[in-house]
């Protein structure tokens, strides 16, 4: 089918720059929302009441909805307009927010996280295509390196700002932070943003439906399983449904004629390789941060903002590295810097795994935040390009939402892997007993990001890739710079 009809706007002067702004300021809001809310809990309780299950889905809901709709945001973006999809979905988040803060109650607060998802499940995956759209060819990965780089940071730092916020405003301002920012961003994206379009095909409603379903399945699963018991009836249908509907949209997609996700795109090496190491990359790291900030304040005795202060050389890395990633890329080529990124972080989780005890000094444990920090820094940068680079420009909004949710599913899925190990082997009922389980969490997570290494070193090279089976997507730079102007 002929790609639908693109108006050209007129050059707008700091084009690029503003999309930087503006989507990496979106992409934040979102991604923060993630973990912000794990270190408020207590205070939430305190206020709100309800009982451990509701607490935990304060935490879940926003995860469910947000991984479930990411491909069906993207999709839509793609039919009906991203500027217009993006603007709709931080309208959504920016509401939602202030329903969070206003909350009276828990099922309240629940059901305001949960439309807090959708609206972050429309924005995201709609951040990265409309960047893609507004820089030239040749910058982007300085570009996708500082909005990899604020991502990172969100998703790392999620646990400290939420901390902070709650020890010393409210815990209501966790969610009051987003509503300022989305009030500013929504006019500068309405006249700073070009439009933009995928295929202009008719939106999949089987697919969509399907991936849907299926991805809601495996997620509440995943979320629910280390709480309810992998045994539980309800986890286990969740996970073998969620699984079958998984399996019924490949089939479909690979028979459809204008599937939402097409299966095709998955013989690409570079597309394939990016989004299995991707997936590995969340599953390790997110376990990894959810169990160490519990460590340094459960066991190490550290305030919420304390422990997310000693975070930092892991954290805030991104906003280091992470554009330097991004300008190697553009040189060397994605696949060197993800790959060695990945390592790193490997490492730098294999030693954490050795020095943490009941007293490590925070000295010992730094050599493995700042090799981690590194590593996550040069991932996020070069991994945005590898996606974006390995689909056609009308397929670039569907590749980005398949990306973002494989990354939402790992992150789910690092949480659910990490925390049942560490129930198997220890606990919370001692320090002691909280290392025992933490150790072999940690070298799980290890193990995991290294074969996300091996995974990205599957990638074909750059001039392999620009030879063979992307042309369509070097093809669609130059006409998204048109667009762009």
């Amino acid at each position: 089918m002929p790609q639908q009809a693109q108006a050209t706007p007129p050059v707008r002067r700091g084009g690029a720059l503003w999309a930087l702004v503006i989507t990496s300021v979106a992409g934040f809001m979102a991604a923060l929302d993630n973990l912000v809310v794990t270190t408020a809990l207590p205070s939430i309780r305190e206020d709100l009441g309800g009982a451990l299950h509701d607490l935990e889905w304060t935490v879940s809901a926003y995860t469910l909805t947000f991984a479930v709709l990411l491909m069906t945001g993207a999709a839509l973006g793609d039919r009906f307009g991203r500027r217009r999809l993006f603007l709709t979905g931080l309208t959504i988040f920016t509401g939602a927010s202030a329903a969070a803060a206003l909350a009276p109650g828990i099922d309240s607060l629940i059901a305001a996280r949960a439309v807090q998802g959708v609206g972050a499940a429309i924005m995201m995956p709609l951040t990265l295509t409309l960047l893609t759209a507004a820089v030239p060819a040749a910058r982007r990965g300085m570009a996708y390196g500082i909005w990899g780089a604020v991502n990172g940071l969100a998703v790392a730092s999620g646990p400290l700002i939420g901390g902070s916020l709650t020890e010393h405003i409210s815990w209501q301002w966790i969610f009051w932070l987003n509503v300022p920012l989305g009030v500013a961003l929504l006019p500068l994206a309405r006249l700073r943003l070009a439009e933009s379009h995928g295929t202009g095909a008719r939106l999949d409603i089987p697919g969509t439906l399907l991936a849907s379903g299926g991805l809601f399945g495996v997620v509440y699963g995943l979320v629910r399983g280390p709480s309810d018991g992998w045994t539980d009836s309800l986890v286990l249908l969740a996970l073998f449904a969620g699984g079958a509907l998984l399996a019924a949209f490949v089939l479909y997609s690979t028979r459809a004629k204008n599937p939402m996700l097409p299966m095709r795109l998955f013989r690409s090496r570079a597309f394939s390789g990016i989004n299995a190491a991707s997936l590995l990359m969340f599953l390790g790291m997110f376990g990894s941060i959810f169990l160490l900030s519990q460590y340094m304040q459960g066991v190490l005795g550290y305030s919420p903002t304390e422990a997310g202060l000693r975070m930092l050389p892991w954290t805030g890395m991104p906003m280091l590295v992470a554009p330097i990633a991004g300008i190697l890329s553009d040189r060397v080529g994605g696949r060197p810097v993800v790959a060695t990124g990945l390592f790193f972080q490997a490492a730098g989780l294999a030693y954490m795994a050795s020095v943490v005890t009941v007293d490590a000094s925070y000295g010992s444990q730094l050599p493995g935040l700042i090799l981690s920090g590194i590593g996550m820094a040069l991932f996020f940068a070069p991994a945005s390009n590898l996606v974006m680079s390995s689909v056609r420009p009308s397929e670039q909004g569907i590749a980005s939402g398949a990306n973002n949710a494989l990354r939402e599913v790992g992150g789910a899925l690092g949480i659910a892997v990490m925390a049942s190990i560490f129930s198997a082997q220890g606990g919370y009922e001692t320090g002691q007993s909280f290392v025992d389980g933490l150790q072999p969490a940690l070298v799980t997570g290890a193990g995991v990001v290294a074969v996300a290494g091996v995974a990205a070193l599957l990638i074909p090279s750059r001039k392999r890739v620009e030879g063979d089976g992307v042309r369509g997507a070097s093809e669609g730079a130059r006409e998204l710079e048109v667009v762009a102007g």
